[in-house]
């Protein structure tokens, strides 16, 4: 059993005293990287290994989606957004979901490289009226989000990476950002379930966790789903009988206030149904989390184990490390010549700029 509830982040791009006194809690089950953690992919994997060497267990994640919402970017191989995928699959959807499997093994191949357990990936969410959600999603017709969607995660897979679909039961629907505002949907369960909640229903088959929405379904429960023993328990758990492991989102976005402070917004999250609970850019926050855990039952070991990534060893640079990954220059070679040419940049990095 595991009492590992909480993921929380560091600043930089090294662990200073208090970043090692955090990893060293027992109750931190989890680091997230951001974009101010990153250097290069030597950097990026000395940080890992740094974290590791004080905390053997640690999940270590990244939100490495693809296009606006990509973490790791000078160095690493560029990803277009997913709605990109979406539009070639209108057009030629073969080569779209031959595309979406490249893509998902080539974040995969190098996440991993720089030891990375996983990125919350996919999003599964619709390309609807969200203001935060947008190209991120795949398509805007969900039976489009999962055949994409299933071959992005087969790549994942192929590459060693366990799977995370974002942001159960869809966020895409709802206009609101709810990393600043409240976002509330008054739609029935039956049209919510019908249309959005699709895509993961239909890919729960592949999927190792869950991460569910911070907005509000006033039809099924008056609390945003990942506080909801409805959506997490009699709906997630027993209706659709996932027994992968459940993130909340970040409890330190705007819509996620609705629960009270940050220890009462993580034991809510937890009491909920959610195994380990997001602290994000609030190491105060973080702390008052940890002693906010302790007092709660553990939860099932099995969960955390399926999220480990299959971490290969570093080889000094990322393009040799990633050559133990077969296939992973012919995938990057592909998504390059699908989405990218020597004009194209994301912002401003060179998507030819590879780690030699």
């Amino acid at each position: 059993m595991a009492n590992v509830m909480v993921m929380a982040d560091v600043a930089g791009h090294t662990l200073d005293d208090s970043d090692v006194a955090l990893l060293k809690s027992p109750e931190i089950g989890g680091m997230i990287l951001f974009a101010r953690n990153v250097d290069t992919p030597e950097q990026v994997r000395a940080l890992t290994d740094s974290m590791r060497s004080i905390n053997p267990n640690i999940l270590i994640a990244v939100d490495q989606e693809g296009g606006r919402v990509a973490r790791f970017r000078q160095g690493f191989s560029p990803l277009p957004a997913m709605g990109k995928l979406g539009k070639l699959y209108d057009e030629d959807p073969q080569t779209a979901l031959a595309r979406a499997y490249d893509c998902g093994y080539l974040m995969a191949c190098e996440v991993l490289a720089v030891g990375v357990d996983f990125s919350f990936a996919p999003v599964l969410d619709i390309d609807g009226v969200s203001l935060v959600i947008g190209d991120r999603a795949f398509h805007a017709d969900p039976e489009a989000i999962i055949a994409l969607s299933r071959q992005f995660m087969a790549g994942m897979k192929a590459a060693g990476m366990a799977t995370t679909g974002k942001h159960f039961p869809g966020h895409g629907s709802i206009a609101p950002d709810s990393h600043v505002a409240d976002a509330i949907d008054d739609r029935s369960f039956d049209e919510i379930f019908d249309h959005d909640t699709q895509t993961f229903v239909q890919t729960l088959d592949q999927l190792d966790a869950l991460m569910p929405a911070h907005v509000i379904f006033s039809q099924v429960d008056d609390k945003p789903a990942g506080f909801s023993k409805v959506w997490l328990g009699q709906i997630i758990r027993d209706q659709l009988g996932f027994d992968g492991l459940l993130f909340s989102d970040d409890l330190s976005m705007k819509a996620a206030h609705v629960a009270g402070d940050v220890d009462a917004r993580v034991v809510a999250a937890i009491k909920a149904g959610c195994d380990m609970a997001l602290v994000c850019n609030d190491r105060q926050g973080a702390l008052m989390a940890i002693e906010a855990v302790k007092p709660l039952p553990e939860q099932p070991q099995h969960r955390f184990d399926r999220m480990k990534g299959n971490i290969p060893a570093w080889q000094g640079s990322l393009y040799d490390t990633c050559l133990q990954f077969d296939g992973w220059q012919a995938a990057r070679a592909r998504v390059q010549a699908a989405f990218f040419d020597t004009a194209d940049t994301i912002d401003g990095i060179d998507p030819t700029n590879y780690t030699t």
